[in-house]
């Protein structure tokens, strides 16, 4: 086997050549490298002196295969869209509860592609990760039993688990939705359009079922025509707006059941030059949102709650915690800041 070679071209220093260095054995090398207690005090000095000389690196992950308890300090995130604000702020939460526990987080998007999460996942395993935390694409997660069984812990984010028992936290998708329509509603709006994402995804589901709630509860006028689902980029959700805009029967309001597609219909709005005539309300906030004009009223989740709550739920499991699963619910709040207090536009 050839060694590694460095940024510089040299052959990265192994355990073998610290211990040569040192003057001592390698198990020594390793009972220091894994903080092993019964390594005296000279020992360790030699050892850490002479892997400082040579700038060497433990490979934990192989490190990992010779641990007592086969831990890596590693756990893996799969998140829908690492490049969408919510799932980065999800990341970033976890990562920087998984930097208390000295465990490194490994990353993946899934693009809502149930193949392309098996293969995350099997990636994932491969690495030795310590637990899953996932916001899965798939509808049947019975593919993860045998790693459940293993002893690897599983929490859900965003969606729950189906088919299998596991911690899931999620936003409270159906009582935001209804909150962001009604508050709409408030305003005197009767025809309130709708923009939602794939209808295979359980949350957005959820926002529909929300916005329908609040159409029947205000005795709203609902139309089909006021309806776009499966919407996934900024770009196919202003080209809806506008179509839906230059109707003969246009909505006095938007509802967007999330952040991109809220941009989208930002886009739209300002290319027909109505951002202060129709109303506008998404789920989910998003960078500069304040400091649009009008200001983007939305109904905003708490991704570093759900990151955290998702890592420390994972980290018990570590610890053994074998209690009964647990799902939670984190709210969502209204803020207001303009274009959802919009009046409908007098005919």
């Amino acid at each position: 086997m050839t060694d590694t070679l460095n940024n510089r071209g040299q052959s990265r220093a192994t355990m073998k050549d610290v211990a040569a260095r040192a003057g001592v054995s390698l198990k020594t090398v390793s009972r220091v490298i894994n903080d092993e207690p019964t390594v005296n005090a000279d020992m360790v000095a030699r050892v850490r002196a002479a892997a400082e000389e040579l700038r060497y690196q433990p490979n934990f992950g192989a490190s990992a295969l010779r641990r007592n308890d086969g831990r890596s300090n590693q756990i893996a995130l799969l998140l829908e869209d690492l490049a969408n604000p919510f799932s980065g702020a999800i990341y970033r939460a976890v990562e920087e509860a998984a930097l208390i526990k000295g465990l490194t987080v490994l990353g993946g998007s899934l693009e809502e592609d149930p193949e392309r999460e098996r293969s995350l996942v099997a990636s994932m395993v491969r690495h030795r990760v310590d637990g899953l935390i996932l916001a899965s694409s798939s509808h049947d997660h019975r593919y993860l039993v045998a790693e459940q069984e293993a002893g690897v812990p599983l929490v859900f984010v965003d969606r729950p688990p189906v088919g299998i028992d596991a911690d899931h936290i999620m936003s409270d998708s159906r009582k935001g939705s209804f909150n962001g329509v009604a508050h709409l509603a408030s305003q005197g709006h009767r025809r309130i359009g709708y923009l939602g994402d794939l209808d295979t995804i359980f949350t957005a589901e959820e926002r529909f079922g929300g916005y329908c709630e609040a159409v029947e509860a205000f005795s709203l006028n609902f139309d089909d025509r006021l309806v776009a689902k499966n919407l996934r980029t900024v770009e196919s959700a202003m080209t809806v707006v506008m179509t839906m805009l230059q109707s003969t029967a246009p909505p006095t309001a938007l509802f967007a059941g999330q952040n991109m597609i809220t941009m989208g219909a930002v886009r739209a709005l300002r290319a027909l030059g109505l951002q202060h005539e129709v109303a506008l309300v998404g789920f989910d906030d998003f960078v500069l949102a304040d400091m649009l004009e009008p200001a983007v009223t939305v109904i905003a989740q708490d991704p570093q709650a759900i990151g955290t709550l998702a890592a420390h739920a994972l980290f018990r499991r570590l610890e053994g915690d074998a209690s009964p699963t647990t799902s939670l619910e984190v709210p969502t709040a209204l803020i207001t800041r303009g274009s959802g207090e919009i009046p409908p536009k007098a005919l």
